[in-house]
């Protein structure tokens, strides 16, 4: 087995392009790290919830050079195939270490291929290439992003002509095309690809702002924002999408502002993350904001403070789709399994089509009909598309446009944020989520511990019956339990982007006007508390 292992090694050191990958793995090679090749050479990337991601080192299982040129090769054969042969690519790249390495090299294999390919002008934001796709008329695009991930990851973000990203069985075929990839040092390559201009970023920013029209909202000047990138791409960005809403500049955290690949200030460069806003905060406490934001490092999500508190991702989902729905705007509101249902209700009311897709923007974005298209659509974790017209994936950017538009509207009336999601939870009832989550070493303890819930469901949670259904049997199939019942619900799946297994809670509690608010926030609390002990013990955890 070590020979074979070694063996593999050395087979992909002769075949990689790049001297400082290639030197990575002689080195381990000559020092017999059977341990870390075994990691190096576990299996390649494959296309999980967000395309390929994974930490920055040489061989199969990491990002790097060889894997890079290996993914542009399978994309293009894959587009050739699929009758795009000299098409265009437009292809995009965040701050992270080696992401602008990978976008060129991107650019140089798929222009080598016959594509017309064309290259941002720097560091952009996801969601702008997203934007560039349909824009510019390309038959694919790319985005090298690691998103959220860790400061040592990196990853390959891939969209077809209708500005979405890969669903299967797209992604599998694509993959299968990488696999037949022969050696890539002997990949041609090309110089023959232009890089853009400062266009596509402004008409990015007049497409989102025309699609939210500001113009109705009063007092927008006044609100006070304040704002932080968490060391990404998205500043600059969000600053022209506010003064071209006619909003004040958002005060953003100094230290934060400016793109830094190592992440300096922050544990975990994740906005969910504990600790990660504290800077934020901060600021936002000493120059009296309204309202806080923050976008993650390519600026495709964004999480809300008010008043000191952090909102969650179905908090400003719901706030959102209320927010629409009351300035008219019809068509189908959309949310992931995982996601809460306070969305979905508020919709109801007003009469509105709503859908539930499997977890990922690319499920999402396409959610509607012809006759009722999307016109909004979230995730639990800080994701939202407020103008799916403008970018067809999450959109951190637009996003928070639409939150600061949505706050200045309130605060002309007096209210915050907060009073909106209090007057909803009178309207509708008290939707309460949270999580039970398990980081794990051994992926088995993940797959046993799905294998244990499905070989035995609980019948009964907080006391109520509940029905029991595995979406690995739907259409698409999820690796996904879901156990509903009467004001209680529960979604268990792996996570697809880290080695988690997540169980997803919600219990509803009516609001009296005789006990409140503050007596059914306390009743919610104790009921998430108890599924997460009945989920750890359903789950053997």
């Amino acid at each position: 087995m070590t020979g074979d292992l070694l063996a593999r090694a050395r087979a992909w050191a002769d075949a990689d392009p790049h001297e400082g990958d290639r030197a990575e793995i002689v080195a381990l090679i000559e020092s017999q790290d059977v341990q870390e090749l075994g990691r190096r050479f576990a299996g390649p990337l494959t296309f999980g919830t967000a395309g390929l991601r994974g930490p920055l080192r040489a061989g199969p299982a990491g990002m790097n050079a060889a894997v890079v040129t290996r993914a542009a090769v399978g994309l293009g054969a894959w587009l050739a195939g699929a009758g795009h042969a000299g098409g265009g690519v437009v292809i995009g790249y965040d701050a992270r270490r080696r992401s602008d390495e990978f976008a060129r090299i991107s650019a140089e294999v798929l222009s080598a291929a016959g594509f017309a390919v064309q290259v941002l002008p720097r560091a952009l934001p996801t969601p702008v290439l997203a934007f560039a796709v349909r824009h510019l008329g390309c038959v694919a695009g790319v985005m090298v992003t690691a998103s959220h991930n860790p400061p040592d990851d990196n990853g390959y973000k891939v969209y077809l002509g209708d500005g979405a990203q890969l669903v299967p069985p797209a992604d599998r075929e694509i993959e299968a095309a990488i696999t037949a990839v022969g050696p890539a040092r002997e990949v041609p390559r090309s110089d023959d690809w232009g890089t853009l201009g400062d266009d596509v970023q402004a008409d990015y920013v007049a497409a989102v702002v025309a699609a939210l029209e500001p113009s109705g909202v009063p007092s927008r000047r006044n609100l006070v924002v304040a704002y932080t990138a968490m060391h990404g791409v998205g500043a600059e960005t969000t600053r022209a999408v506010f003064a071209a809403a006619g909003l004040a500049e958002p005060v953003s955290v100094p230290e934060q502002d400016s793109p830094d690949p190592a992440f300096p200030t922050v544990a975990f460069p994740n906005p969910e993350e504990p600790g990660a806003n504290d800077l934020l905060q901060a600021l936002a406490e000493r120059i009296g904001a309204d309202l806080a934001i923050a976008e993650d490092p390519d600026a495709d999500r964004c999480a809300v403070v008010c008043d000191g508190r952090q909102l969650t991702g179905d908090e400003v989902g719901a706030l959102l789709a209320d927010w629409l729905l009351r300035r008219g705007v019809r068509g189908t509101y959309a949310s992931s399994l995982v996601s809460g249902s306070l969305m979905h209700a508020i919709a109801r009311a007003h009469g509105a089509p709503s859908a539930e897709t499997p977890t990922g923007f690319k499920w999402i974005i396409r959610a509607g009909l012809p006759e009722a298209p999307l016109v909004f659509g979230y995730e639990e974790a800080l994701g939202y598309a407020v103008a799916p017209s403008v970018a067809r994936d999450k959109d951190g950017i637009s996003a928070a446009l639409a939150v600061a538009l949505l706050a200045a509207e309130l605060k002309a009336g007096g209210r915050t944020l907060l009073d909106r999601l209090d007057e909803l939870a009178h309207e509708h009832g008290l939707f309460v989520t949270g999580q039970l989550s398990v980081r794990v070493e051994d992926l088995s303890v993940i797959s046993g511990a799905m294998a244990r819930l499905r070989a035995q469901p609980p019948s009964t949670l907080l006391g109520r019956d509940v029905t029991y259904a595995d979406l690995a049997l739907g259409d698409p199939p999820v690796d996904a339990v879901r156990l509903l019942g009467d004001g209680v619900r529960v979604i268990v799946r792996p996570s697809g982007t880290e080695p988690k297994l997540k169980a997803y809670l919600e219990t509803v509690v009516p609001v009296h006007e005789d006990a409140g608010l503050i007596a059914a926030r306390g009743r919610g609390e104790d009921e998430l508390d108890q599924l997460r002990a009945e989920m750890s013990t359903a789950l053997g955890l």
